[in-house]
């Protein structure tokens, strides 16, 4: 019998039409299925398609009324880690991002998460910065320096992430982090 491997859920922040955060997002799903740590699921934002926060509750009651929260609520505290694929939007998260961590709070609580940023120049720094000043507020626990992908139209091709020797071993190195630190915050969490 194989034993549980804990639950990465790799998080696709962009729900743009021609985005290309649905590549990235399948790329490092792809790399942390071949690393091996984790069981992997992917919420693509698009798909989830959350309406602007419409609970009437605060999320740390988890009084949750409509369905897509409670959905939602499943999903997330489904996952004992998370990596988000997260563009820069005007030096900032992408809406769909911050409305989707927004819905919930203690599902998200003493779990590590990684950052896939991209963008231009900037590889998407500015964002993953912002994300996780709001992932210290949800007590979810940031791990390394992440992945930014600088130029990101020069690495998408067809659909398809071409990544290069620094992206793989960035993604690698996250993967043990988050391994790691989820192997840390289990027991905080009573798991």
């Amino acid at each position: 019998m194989e034993p549980h491997r804990p639950v990465l859920l790799v998080v696709i922040a962009s729900t743009r039409p021609g985005r290309v955060g649905l590549p990235v997002g399948t790329w490092v799903s792809e790399r942390a299925r071949a690393h091996g740590a984790f069981e992997v699921r992917i919420a693509d934002l698009a798909e989830v398609a959350l309406p602007l926060l419409d609970e009437p509750h605060h999320p740390r009651l988890q009084r949750y009324e409509h369905e897509h929260t409670k959905r939602w609520s499943a999903t997330v505290g489904g996952a004992d880690a998370f990596a988000f694929v997260a563009p820069e939007y005007n030096h900032g998260i992408a809406a769909p991002l911050k409305n989707a961590l927004d819905y919930l709070n203690l599902e998200w609580r003493r779990k590590p998460a990684g950052i896939v940023s991209y963008g231009g120049v900037s590889a998407g720094l500015r964002a993953a910065g912002q994300l996780k000043q709001v992932l210290a507020a949800l007590q979810v626990v940031p791990v390394g320096g992440g992945v930014p992908i600088p130029m990101i139209g020069q690495r998408v091709a067809d659909g398809v992430v071409d990544a290069n020797e620094l992206m793989e071993k960035a993604v690698d190195a996250m993967l043990d982090e988050l391994a790691t630190w989820h192997g840390a915050l289990a027991p905080l969490r009573g798991g």
